[in-house]
């Protein structure tokens, strides 16, 4: 016997792979856990004439060959799967995007970095040149626009992006995909997110802004993961972790949503025992203290900090400055010799303002051009600290419309970093 499973919650993206999974191995019976995303149980229920699934306790372990695990590395992210240990001559076949280090040892695997695990089981359903129904292409491509965002998300890549135009000639249904997507937010998600906005606060590691908000919940609450994406978009943080203590139940869920390329939250989440993928990640904790899991995260952001690009890596030194006494023709020449398009305005050491190119185009008078750098030059000026990251640099430039910010370190420039420098390093063109 085989079975086909991924891990408990699962999302679209998983219950999809295990139904892509299913073209793959026709033979294989599809096993789904019992806790499946809302809006997952409410297609499921729609489709159950063509998404035929079992349960865990439906099988017997003792005649299962072969297990085939799609959208997880791990264990005990599957549910009641830990007595198939025992059968001795198990072939194990896993499909997983993700690339954090996992527990299963397997047989075979098909491992990618890409933004959602179906794009894996559509690269052969292609090759093999299998034709897909109507059905079947909505609800891959629900698991596909689920797990990056609607192709938003910084790990989704271009194999994404043509497993979706696939999925659409084989006849996806945007209508149906969109309405099963939106996620419930009623009466008991307004009142967490609440809670969370009154006892909100930030805290700045390393290059990020990020809030930890732990709050007590009662009962079932559903989609929280909706809670703390909006939560984070409101507060307007980098990242954002919910830390929900349910005492009744003695346990802790912990979700991340991240808006920054540079911290993975799925990393941090695998550390706790969870999983996820860079935007966004879930744990699920036993009899520990939640301010105890706040800081093991923070440790680990910490870690994960110590690799990440700062402005001092794209920042270049020395810097040319000049003086705000010199002449506008003299500074003009300077622009033109080295190629700048604005320089720092250094008054003994101290920084005083920029001149650029704009500047000069306020200097329409031939006689405008022999007076002095301070008559036009910018005197609010907007810098930056070398520990900054890139992005913290785009939004200010994009915030104040410039092109450049100079880096100072205690009242001191040291380096000037330009639209340019950030645009290398966001759309990865930085040299190895």
């Amino acid at each position: 016997m085989q079975i086909i499973t991924t891990h408990k919650g699962a999302d679209f993206d998983a219950a999809a792979s295990v139904m892509a999974a299913k073209i793959l191995y026709p033979e294989a019976v599809a096993v789904l856990p019992k806790s499946l995303n809302p809006n997952v149980k409410a297609f499921l229920s729609i489709h159950k004439d063509v998404f035929d699934a079992r349960t865990p306790h439906e099988i017997r372990p003792e005649e299962v060959m072969r297990l085939i695990v799609v959208d997880t590395n791990r264990w005990d992210r599957l549910e009641q799967m830990d007595r198939l240990k025992k059968n001795k001559n198990l072939e194990i076949f896993l499909w997983d995007h993700h690339l954090s280090e996992g527990d299963i040892e397997a047989t075979w695997k098909c491992e990618g970095a890409v933004g959602a695990n179906i794009t894996l089981l559509i690269r052969d359903i292609k090759q093999l040149n299998i034709e897909l129904t109507p059905i079947q292409a909505t609800f891959f491509l629900a698991g596909l626009y689920e797990d990056t965002g609607n192709l938003t998300f910084p790990a989704t890549k271009a194999e994404d992006a043509l497993a979706a135009a696939y999925l659409l000639q084989q006849g996806a249904d945007l209508s149906v995909l969109t309405s099963f997507l939106k996620p419930a937010y009623g009466e008991n998600q307004r009142t967490v997110l609440t809670r969370m906005l009154q006892s909100a606060k930030k805290t700045r590691l390393g290059t990020y802004q990020i809030s930890f908000n732990q709050v007590e919940i009662d009962g079932y609450v559903n989609n929280l993961a909706v809670v703390v994406g909006m939560y984070r978009e409101i507060f307007n943080v980098d990242v954002a972790f919910g830390i929900f203590v349910h005492k009744e139940r003695g346990n802790i869920i912990v979700i991340g949503r991240s808006g920054t390329n540079g911290l993975d939250v799925g990393k941090i989440m695998h550390a706790l025992g969870g999983g996820g993928h860079p935007a966004a990640g879930s744990a699920l904790i036993k009899s520990v203290n939640p301010d105890a899991i706040e800081q093991m995260m923070v440790g680990l952001i910490s870690e994960n900090q110590q690799a990440t690009v700062k402005i001092s890596d794209l920042m270049s030194y020395p810097v040319v400055t000049v003086s705000p006494n010199i002449k506008m023709t003299q500074a003009q020449d300077i622009l033109g010799e080295k190629g700048h398009t604005g320089l720092p305005v250094l008054d003994e050491g101290r920084l005083v303002g920029i001149i650029s190119k704009r500047d000069f185009s306020k200097a329409k008078k031939t006689s405008a051009l022999n007076a002095p750098v301070r008559a036009f030059m910018t005197t609010k000026v907007t810098t930056i600290e070398p520990g900054s990251s890139p992005a913290q640099a785009a939004r200010l430039m994009i915030q104040h419309d410039i092109g450049r910010l100079p880096v100072a370190e205690n009242g001191r420039v040291i380096g000037i970093v330009t639209r340019s420098d950030t645009m290398r390093y966001l759309y990865d063109l930085l040299p190895e």
